[in-house]
């Protein structure tokens, strides 16, 4: 039975989405596309007759751009935006920067595949030579996290987004919805995908086969316990929603679910 809702939002569209980089950790803004999808979003909510209590971000400006944008479109620009690193997005390490088609060339596609969406691979961690390391680790927003900057990843599988992100989870976001407080969560494309991970408890391999686009709000129902009792409704236009999720798959997911369970 339904107890509680919970809101999860991958961030408006980047520049680097666009270009079909990985942005990672490197702090970015809203393409002028995805202050639209931001604004959109908020807009949808507030038809449909939503409202939050509170909302929580990672501490990457795509992230925090997109809840203020949503908040200012449904007017509750009052609302408590709380923000975290454990919302990060996925640190990919040395492939940060890059697009498909340079990884690709530099690793192989076989590779490049295994990184991008198997669940417990990681890729090449990132050191001091590579063009973002020093922009990222000399960032001060980091000299506030709960682990010293030495501790923060290198490089990470979606299993350890899952690890770092479930204490925050647990110790923050958790007592708000106990409280029935409505929750928005915006955060990113696999900080999202680790979440609905733990809650829907996807397997290892079908989790290769879940995409989140740009801008677009999932509404989870959950049980006492915390976990889905409903199927996830991503909220909106399916059709466009359905177009949204083609265009963000660089490959076919049936074939990738293929290739994982000949693997």
């Amino acid at each position: 039975m339904s107890k509680y809702k919970l809101f999860l939002l991958r961030h408006g569209e980047g520049a680097w989405n666009k270009e079909n980089r990985f942005c990672s950790w490197v702090d970015q803004k809203l393409s002028e596309n995805g202050v639209t999808e931001a604004q959109d979003c908020g807009k949808l909510l507030k038809e449909q007759g939503y409202k939050f209590d509170i909302v929580f971000t990672s501490i990457l400006s795509r992230s925090i751009q997109t809840a203020w944008l949503v908040l200012e479109a449904m007017g509750l620009e009052w609302v408590p935006v709380v923000k975290a690193w454990r919302l990060n997005e996925r640190h990919y390490g040395s492939l940060i920067g890059l697009n498909r088609a340079e990884m690709a060339l530099l690793h192989g596609e076989e590779k490049v595949k295994l990184w991008r969406r198997s669940y417990d691979i990681t890729p090449p961690v990132i050191d001091e030579s590579h063009p973002y390391y020093h922009e990222i680790y000399n960032d001060r927003r980091y000299t506030t996290c709960d682990v010293p900057i030495e501790k923060l990843p290198r490089a990470e599988s979606l299993k350890e987004v899952l690890d770092r992100l479930l204490p925050y989870w647990d110790s923050t976001i958790v007592p708000e919805i106990r409280k029935e407080r409505n929750v928005l969560i915006s955060a990113h494309g696999n900080s999202c995908r680790a979440l609905l991970k733990h809650l829907e408890g996807i397997s290892d391999e079908d989790i290769a086969s879940v995409t989140l686009p740009t801008g677009i709000p999932v509404l989870l129902e959950l049980d006492e316990n915390l976990r889905s009792v409903k199927p996830r409704q991503l909220l909106g236009d399916q059709a466009k929603i359905q177009a949204a999720i083609k265009k963000t798959v660089p490959m076919a997911v049936k074939e990738w679910t293929k290739q994982m369970k000949l693997a």
